[in-house]
């Protein structure tokens, strides 16, 4: 596998201050303190949950205005990008071991967080902590081993599901439309695999998916350059939602789970790209992007196209393997949702109902958080395996309902970790294989982490003169 040469790269004229306005870092950064500031603003004036005004509701619009932009791409994008990256493991060498090492590094990732979150829940015991006032309730889903198992049978070949709601007093019934995200990846995965085997004859049909691909990711693009504008309305219509006195009954097990998420991305996952021969500065400066978008828009797959071109371009991994780890990572690799999280908010609801528990609950723990992670590709993530978690622990699911009201302010971080994770591995793996570029991995990191330049070999050069990294390897 070769790799191209760093493109001839013209001088940079931008002045400092416009250098620093155009950062895509400085831009969602700039955004969450405006953000910040407009809800504190909307709630001096008396904007609640229940009462907006004009102000929170502005920025309650734009911020769902831009989740609804990431979640309308995310069914073609799953399964565009499963069915390109399991094709594109023809392109590859060594194609089952690397996919053997991958998932892997996955588990080893896994089982260190769910030890430090049961450490933290243990030393710092949230849940005999709790403040007044906090109530249980019935969580709005529920996650079984059983559902899992029926959930990974496709209903139709787009894992499409309508319900319908009858209203008395309108007398009128509602319906809407769902997808199973976890159907979707089966579906895709069988047909990326029969693909394959069709060999010769399923060139066209995989030319099209790439082909579609490369579309679909074109437009989240689009979607990405704007996400300063919703990282200002998602921020500051939190601030207004949740305040901070939510956090309040709910301090010591917010803590322990930020704590728990910072250790494993500012000291877990440093400490694997040091053993490994890595700069840690160049990996945080590499991901940085992705990871900031995901910590506002707390979806690993609407983050998923920066993640991966991050990955190619900034972390040095071939297209040909980072194609199928990243898609795959950022359906099955939750550090945060899937490891840290349960294992902390398990520890909080035995705590609060008095429940001891004992070795081989702390074990079974352990063995959920490490299998159980494609439980969170459910389309309420964390939510579902804190319910799969409780159910096989024995614990009361009404637990649940004592965390909801905090969960979107916790579910950033985990994302954020999420997604540094699904780039991690890969890295790794990359260069345990001996296939990382090394030099593109320590090349500077300057302008966007994307552009609007075709995506093919013949305008890599081009495109990576517009980001200022490296072009990707070329098949």
């Amino acid at each position: 596998m070769s790799t191209t040469s760093r493109a001839a790269k013209a001088p940079d004229t931008r002045g400092p201050i416009r250098k620093l306005l155009t950062s895509f870092g400085f831009q969602i950064l700039a955004a969450l303190v405006l953000g910040v500031a407009a809800g504190l603003i909307g709630r001096q004036l008396g904007a609640t949950a229940d009462n907006p005004n004009g102000l929170s509701a502005t920025l309650d619009t734009i911020g769902s205005s831009y989740v609804t932009l990431l979640r309308a791409a995310v069914v073609p994008l799953i399964f565009t990008a499963i069915v390109a990256s399991i094709s594109n493991l023809r392109r590859v060498q060594n194609a089952a071991r690397l996919a053997g090492q991958t998932l892997l590094w996955f588990a080893i990732t896994a089982f260190i967080a769910v030890v430090i979150g049961i450490v933290l829940g243990l030393v710092i015991q949230p849940g005999n902590r709790v403040g007044e006032g906090l109530e249980t309730g019935d969580p709005y889903t529920v996650g079984t081993w059983w559902n899992f198992l029926l959930g990974l049978i496709p209903q139709n070949f787009l894992g499409l599901g309508v319900s319908s709601s009858f209203n008395p007093e309108a007398g009128a019934v509602t319906s809407s439309v769902s997808f199973n995200i976890l159907q979707v990846i089966v579906v895709a995965a069988a047909v990326g695999i029969a693909a394959l085997k069709a060999g010769k004859k399923a060139e066209p049909f995989l030319a099209f998916t790439e082909s579609l691909l490369k579309v679909i990711q074109r437009v989240l693009w689009w979607i990405i350059r704007i996400a300063p504008l919703g990282t200002f309305g998602l921020i500051g219509a939190a601030v207004v939602k949740y305040g901070w006195e939510k956090l309040a009954s709910l301090g010591w097990f917010a803590i322990a789970v930020y704590l728990g998420l910072a250790l494993v991305l500012f000291v877990v996952y440093p400490i694997l790209v040091k053993t490994h021969g890595l700069s840690i500065k160049q990996f945080f400066s590499g991901v940085w992007p992705a990871v900031q978008l995901a910590f506002v828009s707390r979806s690993s797959i609407g983050t998923l196209p920066l993640t991966e071109r991050v990955t190619e371009r900034n972390l040095g991994v071939p297209r040909s393997y980072a194609s199928f780890a990243v898609p795959f990572g950022a359906t099955t690799k939750m550090d945060g949702c899937a490891a840290i999280y349960p294992a902390i908010a398990a520890i909080f609801v035995a705590q609060f109902f008095g429940i001891e528990l004992n070795f081989v609950q702390y074990l079974l723990l352990v063995i959920v958080s490490v299998v159980g992670s494609a439980a969170t590709a459910g389309t309420t993530g964390a939510v579902v395996m804190l319910t799969l978690t409780l159910s096989t622990l024995g614990l009361p699911l009404e637990g649940v309902g004592l965390l909801l009201a905090i969960d979107p302010i916790l579910d950033m971080g985990r994302t954020a970790v999420n997604v540094a994770g699904q780039a991690l591995v890969p890295a790794i793996v990359a260069k345990r294989e001996g296939i990382l570029n090394e030099e593109l991995y320590n090349a500077p990191r300057e302008g966007l982490p994307f552009a609007d330049d075709n995506d093919d070999d013949d305008t890599a050069a081009l495109e990576a003169d517009a980001v200022g990294t490296e072009p990707a390897a070329t098949r």
